[in-house]
């Protein structure tokens, strides 16, 4: 059912089992406005930041499959008519960074990153990254990797405004430090390059986002930071990945599993009712398990099948309404659609390039 809840600062979405699907827990977040000047400096004083909400802390990039972050990492969000607006804090008694050079490989430091798809399509979407010495790597990226999409490194997200904020040294292991703190404000005149959604967007518009925290295993060699190595392989352990909203196995590019913010008119700090739409959510990630079902079958046969039983083995939504949706499908591609369980005039597309779409059709 649409449930209607109180929104200080997310909602979830329950992970669910039903048939070979397990819906993934997401997570959303009411953006609201600017209620003074925003300077852009890494330590969010303004009465704006203080009355914005704060999402729950990050958790695995696998969710509950893995242990909570062992560090804590939470973000506030705002917005004006110029700019969408970003607050990071997280915790780190060991600060380090190494990368100066703008659009370097950002995440080979530890690093705070922000991922946009403005319109929810998977596709043409920014992704920002930030070590502690605030260098950047912006780039826009075509569509997922597993779609065969592309990074445009040469992308540069004009009039950015970035600032790190370091509790404590960097580079200084004789110390320990408290934290860093990474404040990001994003014009929309650049997002609205790749959406065909109003940017700035409009009351109750929904943006799919979501945020990721790289932390390497350090250890102390001759007085400097090194990445700690596994003592059989001799490679770098493994990065931790912490996220925002979980995305159920260690891959960032699968935008269908990214965090609703939903941007309210309302000023920073007044209370909102939302009614948030489980149906759709449940919609969009059956269909991307349709897509990969399809691309398997796809690299095996060098078609695309129409059997849906294949595709989707059950019947009703986890609601308990029936799934209605028609394909069809050739050796050069797909197309799905499925209506929404509570709305039949609401339907969601899929097709072979991996592209989601709402379609709502008069009444």
């Amino acid at each position: 059912m649409r449930t209607t809840f109180k929104v200080l600062s997310l909602l979830l979405f329950p992970i669910m089992c039903f048939g070979q699907i397990e819906l993934i827990e997401g997570r959303a977040y009411v953006c609201k406005r600017t209620i003074d000047n925003i300077s852009v400096d890494g330590e969010a004083l303004e009465t704006s930041w203080e009355k914005a909400s704060w999402t729950q802390y990050f958790v695995d990039i696998e969710g509950d499959k893995k242990p909570v972050p062992y560090f804590k990492t939470r973000v506030k969000m705002l917005w004006d008519d110029q700019y969408f607006y970003f607050y990071a804090e997280m915790e780190e008694p060991h600060i380090w960074a190494k990368l100066t050079e703008r659009d370097a490989v950002i995440f080979h430091d530890n690093d705070f990153e922000i991922f946009i798809d403005p319109d929810g399509d998977t596709h043409n979407y920014t992704e920002f990254e930030v070590n502690a010495f605030n260098t950047v790597w912006d780039l826009l990226l075509t569509k997922p990797y597993r779609d065969h999409g592309k990074a445009v490194n040469a992308y540069d997200i004009q009039g950015l405004l970035s600032a790190v904020k370091v509790n404590g040294t960097v580079n200084d292991p004789s110390d320990k430090d408290k934290g860093w703190s990474v404040e990001v404000a994003i014009p929309w005149k650049v997002l609205k390059e790749a959406t065909h959604v109003s940017s700035p967007p409009k009351e109750k518009d929904v943006w799919r986002v979501n945020f990721s925290r790289v932390q390497w295993e350090t250890e102390v060699v001759d007085g400097k930071y090194v990445k700690k190595k596994d003592s059989k392989t001799g490679k770098n352990l493994p990065e931790n990945n912490w996220v925002w909203s979980p995305q159920r196995a260690i891959a960032m590019h699968e935008p269908e599993f990214w965090g609703m913010v939903v941007f309210s008119n309302l000023s920073a700090g007044q209370s909102i009712d939302f009614v948030s739409d489980f149906g759709a959510e449940e919609v969009r990630q059956i269909l991307y398990s349709v897509h990969r079902k399809q691309n398997q079958y796809h690299r095996k046969n060098r078609t695309y099948t129409s059997d849906k039983s294949f595709l989707l083995n059950y019947k009703v939504f986890s609601v308990g309404k029936p799934i209605q949706w028609n394909l069809n499908a050739d050796r050069y591609g797909y197309h799905a659609v499925m209506h929404h369980p509570f709305n039949v005039n609401v339907l969601w597309h899929i097709d072979q390039t991996g592209r989601l779409w709402k379609e709502v059709k008069q009444e």
